[in-house]
């Protein structure tokens, strides 16, 4: 095994943009600094880094350490974990996995027409668990304005935890007749949110369809966030605005995301290989080898 170089595949689900780190029998991590590089260079693109490592604990199949773009660590990635499970499914040809993340044990497989579910588990609706900096009894809206106080742009979002934190706002209009390119990045840091936040905008079409765009904490605007849609699916219930099984429709492409009975998320979508290569650990040198 070359100790310089660790296996990685391109991927993406519905144009949320992954990179698959092999980093089994290795004690080391991809950090912050590596991200970073990685990021710099404009022809490797990506949201997230999501590492494959030994299991940490006995009945799970694998650990997986997730870096942001920016290089902040994140504790879920719905989308990266459908693309670590159809990583994983072609290598050994199982079809179901248990998985750890930093911020919970996840389950997956694969459907017998070749698209990848992930059960993000159970969602967390408590303030404290967000978290948020201040106590708010009722998170289905809490009180945060944007714009003019007399007639903000965006206000009251729907606030929840499913493995990261996100802010849902629900908007009356085309999700692109606002700039959140400009609002996602102050949303995010704002001191409401001490661990930053995932914003989206959230647009009801029906009782089972919801249109969604995402400013994704750490890595920006992106095409699709699977646990952006699970929040927007599980918040727009909440509500009474939406039914427990809907399709959330992004800029990537739409995902079926299923609010059980027994409170656990589920969301399924397809998964495109682009291509596989090599990362050099000590500068951040990569090189394709096989192309999608």
């Amino acid at each position: 095994m070359d100790r310089e170089k660790v296996n990685f595949a391109k991927m993406n689900a519905l144009g949320n943009e992954i990179i698959v780190a092999d980093m089994r029998e290795r004690t080391d991590i991809i950090g912050s600094s590596l991200a970073q590089t990685l990021k710099a260079d404009p022809s490797l693109t990506f949201d997230q880094i999501m590492s494959i490592h030994d299991p940490r604990t006995p009945g799970t199949d694998a650990y997986i350490h997730i870096i942001n773009a920016d290089g902040s660590l994140s504790g879920a990635c719905g989308n990266g974990m459908r693309c670590v499970t159809a990583a994983l499914s072609a290598e050994s040809g199982k079809m179901h996995f248990i998985f750890e993340t930093n911020s919970a044990f996840l389950s997956s497989f694969e459907q017998s027409n070749g698209e990848f579910t992930v059960d993000l588990g159970v969602p967390h609706f408590d303030w404290d668990k967000i978290p948020l900096s201040e106590e708010f009894a009722d998170t289905r809206h809490i009180e945060l304005n944007i714009g003019p106080a007399d007639e903000p742009v965006l206000h009251s979002p729907s606030v929840v935890n499913v493995g990261n934190p996100h802010a849902l706002f629900w908007v009356k209009q085309d999700v692109w007749s606002y700039e959140l390119e400009r609002c996602g990045p102050l949303i995010e840091n704002h001191p409401l949110f001490p661990e930053g936040i995932n914003v989206s905008l959230a647009l009801v079409t029906a009782p089972d369809a919801i249109t969604l765009r995402v400013w994704e904490r750490g890595a920006g605007l992106t095409r699709a966030c699977g646990t952006a849609a699970a929040a927007a699916s599980v918040c727009g219930a909440r509500l009474g605005y939406t039914e427990r099984f809907v399709t959330v429709t992004m800029p990537g492409g739409a995902l079926l995301v299923e609010w059980k009975d027994n409170n656990h998320i589920l969301i399924t979508g397809p998964v495109n290989y682009e291509f596989s290569g090599k990362i050099t650990l000590a500068d951040g040198a990569w090189q394709r080898e096989t192309e999608g």
